[in-house]
């Protein structure tokens, strides 16, 4: 009989639970201090330093670099910290290869930046590891904020309201708080449950009520929160999921990719996770990337990722993308798909190759099927629930400023709201920004 990583079809067990278990170890290891001091070496400390520039949350690069170079990690994470309070998070998962670290002088001159991201993780792993947190709570200021969406924003704006002195209720539909960061990450990327302790470390300030479970919607109203709450964050993310429009969508074998990741983050036995023999996953962003080297790393034989541009167009940054190759991916680009082969079960994709025409992507007519027993949707998410009365603007809930909505006394930010890219550093900037914002109206009053 075939063991699991010959058998066709969707399958658990194809690779043995230790190969598992280290195939999703750290993609990229701690520094040891030794290692942190001489990547810290290295920095030039550029009085006007691109690398922070290219910060969406502006961290003070140069100086936390010193403060490690100096012997002193926990006050540079405290540096870190006072910028973006998921530093830690967002030195596993940002595309630093595209932000701080291509900004850097040493990339420009070398080809070969500073390890920023890896020393902001070393700063930061050493702050949160002593069980300290950095800041404390203003005096109380009777005044109560409803944060909606315990993502990157929704914890970002909940931390800064918490520690100017007001009350938050942080709701969150999902079970755990985290939102992206708990869901949607690859599981290599954020490894020994650091999500979720690092959730736990933000609430230390103190000032914060989490209610999970709660979403917008019959039981949880915006009016209702209006009446009830001096101010209103909304950092509900983007729920919905793309369709590929085909017909036979609904057969087995075909899924979400975002649905696949977060059942990776959540399981106890990834070896128990089903999946195909031969694997397609549409679409070019970092979800793409992030389910189709997994797939790769729970025993998928061939895994292939369809674009429907140029690699040069493709969301993945080259860094993804050879990360994605480097694990056996298969990267195929100017190709969309045409039909879903198959009648109970997925059994391959048509698809189509493509030019792209003053702007927009057009069929040639020149098909090619590609046998999969799997297939992820991977094409883009969608706002879903937004509240009535609300201004939508490109699909998002419009906003001005520091994330002000059409409604008064109502603030978003992250995902689901306009301007910015869907980037957890971005939503952390935008949920302190916000923040400040509602802090501001409400301390004016």
């Amino acid at each position: 009989m075939a063991n699991g990583h010959q058998a066709s079809g969707v399958a658990a067990h194809r690779l043995p639970p230790e190969e598992i278990a280290a195939n999703f170890t750290d993609l990229h290891a701690p520094l040891a201090p030794h290692e942190a001091a001489v990547a810290a070496d290295r920095c030039y400390f550029c009085y006007d330093a691109p690398c922070m520039t290219a910060c969406p949350t502006s961290i003070d690069i140069p100086m936390f670099i010193r403060e490690i170079q100096t012997g002193h990690p926990e006050a540079a994470a405290r540096t870190i910290l006072n910028q973006n309070i998921l530093g830690g998070m967002c030195a596993r998962v940002c595309p630093t290869e595209t932000l701080c670290e291509e900004a850097c002088v040493r990339e420009t001159a070398e080809g070969a930046p500073v390890e920023i991201g890896r020393l902001q993780r070393y700063a930061t792993d050493r702050l949160m590891t002593s069980g300290v947190h950095p800041f404390t709570r203003a005096a109380a200021t009777g005044k109560t904020v409803a944060v909606v969406g315990a993502g990157p924003a929704g914890l970002s704006c909940a931390h800064r309201l918490a520690m100017l002195g007001h009350d938050v209720t942080l709701f969150d539909a999902k079970p755990k708080a985290g939102g992206l960061n708990e869901y949607g990450i690859a599981t290599y990327k954020s490894t020994d449950d650091f999500a979720a302790r690092e959730v736990d470390w933000l609430l230390k300030i103190g000032g914060i009520t989490v209610e999970t479970g709660k979403a917008l919607g019959a039981g949880l109203t915006l009016d209702a929160l209006k009446a009830d709450y001096d101010a209103v964050f909304l950092g509900i993310g983007l729920a919905g999921v793309n369709a590929l429009r085909l017909s036979g969508e609904d057969m087995e074998g075909v899924r979400d990719a975002v649905e696949f990741i977060a059942e990776l983050r959540q399981a106890q036995d990834r070896s128990a996770i089903p999946v195909g023999r031969n694997v397609v996953v549409i679409g070019g962003g970092m979800t793409a990337v992030d389910a189709a080297v997994q797939a790769r790393l729970l025993g998928a034989e061939t895994v292939t990722i369809a674009y429907r541009r140029g690699q040069e167009a493709m969301p993945a940054s080259r860094y993804e993308q050879d990360l994605a190759a480097s694990k056996g991916v298969r990267l195929m680009f100017n190709v969309m798909p045409r039909a879903l082969i198959g009648e109970a079960a997925v059994e391959g994709v048509m698809l189509e190759y493509t030019d792209v025409v003053d702007g927009r992507v057009t069929g040639t007519g020149e098909t090619l099927p590609l046998h999969a027993d799997q297939v992820f949707k991977a094409i883009g998410q969608t706002l879903l629930g937004a509240p009535e009365g609300l201004e939508i603007a490109g699909g998002k809930i419009a906003v001005t400023g520091a994330g002000r909505t059409s409604l008064d006394g109502v603030w978003a930010g992250g995902d689901c709201a306009s301007g910015g890219e869907d980037l957890t550093v971005t939503a952390v900037a935008e949920g302190r920004d916000a923040a400040m914002d509602i802090h501001a109206r409400l301390t004016s009053c």
